[in-house]
């Protein structure tokens, strides 16, 4: 098909990603499908801490990163745990995840999601401006803090690598964090303040808002599992669904977070995927109040108001897909919350398990398929899924159409490891 025909394109799955990138799709006068098996199931984007964190544009493997490594994992609070019947699958991820660390690449992942992460507002705009979502974005900005000068200190160069890819921050003295955020306790003894950041008041409520506006706009929904790609003439031409379906297609986007580098070897193209399980708690009646989402740097977790309640979440399981969640990473998450915040009300939470696509380099997957012209990816985005959903969606959009992105996709190509 030439440039700027109307296509039928098929996308799998309807997490942020999916979504945004279906609805972009839509505005180029496509037709769209999407296929999903569990709609506001166990997505990763319904139960996340909500941020647009454009700022978070340094890679998590830093140099030096590994000496840390083994005192996390002996933490029973610590930030990082590893299931061991899971080492076997898990080292090959980890050899990559170290070979990312090295200086150079850092510093070269860092100027990629600079680049990426430019437009991660404006790219929300159109669509929750259409939706009629905009309220549920806060653009407070975030704090973090650190339980002293020495810990701000140790991430020195974090801070370094943020400022010199334009990134705004601010350091923080004891009493200028009292000012944005009272209620933090003793602990709080200093801090860095980033303006450029926001959240979504409900992550659940943005998923089905940009939903309900697809089908208002003559996108198809269809809840079901993909189960086969038919071939014609050596491309992908259909899908079949395990409930029988058959949907044809010009184009196909795999946006299947943790699940989509399963179907992309099915395709042909193999990438280093894992699963990052994240874990938080929501609490209705927290008993404080935060005015900014407030990152507590060294012990690796998050607080975010917001409307159903205080959303303390974090901590990293690598266990793979299928294992059952350890709901005591919660609870662990929790005692770390109340040293910052003595007066934190734990009780009557719900608690929750999400599955982050995480690559080696901490760089998503958006890019055409090494072997098949009509696939595009979307996937991989770890913790940054909310916050570069509309850039991602505005760019398979343009992948589409033929169209040059506004930043280069070299680094996010999905043979970049091979």
């Amino acid at each position: 098909m030439s440039k700027g025909t109307k296509k039928n394109i098929l996308v799998v799955g309807s997490g942020i990603i999916g979504l945004c990138s279906a609805s972009y799709l839509l505005k180029d006068g496509h037709s769209v499908t999407i296929v999903e098996r569990d709609p506001l199931g166990d997505s990763a984007s319904c139960g996340n801490a909500g941020a647009i964190a454009a700022t978070e544009i340094v890679p998590f493997a830093l140099p030096g990163l590994w000496k840390d490594v083994p005192g996390w994992l002996l933490d029973p609070l610590g930030p990082l745990s590893l299931r061991l019947t899971y080492l076997p699958k898990f080292l090959p991820w980890l050899y990559l995840f170290l070979k990312s660390s090295s200086h150079q690449q850092v510093e070269k992942t860092a100027s990629a999601m600079s680049a990426y992460l430019k437009n991660a507002f404006d790219d929300y705009a159109p669509l929750l401006g259409e939706a009629g979502l905009q309220s549920l974005l806060k653009t407070e900005g975030s704090l973090t803090v650190y339980k002293s000068e020495k810990g701000r200190e140790k991430d020195s160069y974090y801070w370094d690598l943020t400022r010199r890819n334009g990134i705004e921050a601010h350091n923080l003295s004891r009493s200028e964090i009292l000012e944005r955020e009272p209620q933090l306790g003793e602990l709080a003894k200093c801090g860095v303040y980033t303006p450029r950041w926001g959240h979504f008041a409900n992550p659940a409520d943005l998923i089905k808002g940009l939903a309900e506006q697809f089908t208002r706009n003559g996108g198809t929904y269809i809840t079901d599992e993909l189960e086969h790609i038919e071939h014609q003439d050596s491309h992908p031409a259909s899908a079949r669904t395990k409930g029988g379906q058959n949907i044809a297609f010009d184009q196909l986007v795999v946006c299947a977070g943790a699940w989509s580098a399963r179907l992309a070897k099915k395709l042909g193209d193999h990438f280093p995927l894992d699963t990052e399980r994240g874990y938080n708690t929501t609490l209705p009646t927290p008993g404080v109040s935060l005015n900014n989402m407030v990152l507590f740097a060294e012990d690796k977790f998050v607080a975010t108001p917001m409307s159903m309640g205080l959303r303390i979440g974090g901590a990293v399981e690598f266990a793979g897909i299928e294992a059952e969640p350890n709901y005591k990473r919660c609870d662990a998450l929790l005692t770390l919350a109340k040293n910052y915040m003595p007066n934190l009300n734990g009780t009557g939470g719900t608690k929750w398990m999400g599955r982050r696509p995480s690559t080696p380099d901490s760089a998503p997957v958006i890019s055409q398929s090494s072997h098949h012209s009509n696939v595009h990816y979307a996937f991989g985005h770890g913790h940054l899924g909310i916050t570069g959903g509309a850039v991602t969606g505005r760019s398979i959009a343009d992948l589409v159409a033929g169209r040059p992105t506004d930043f280069d996709l070299t680094p996010f190509r999905i043979d970049r490891f091979n």
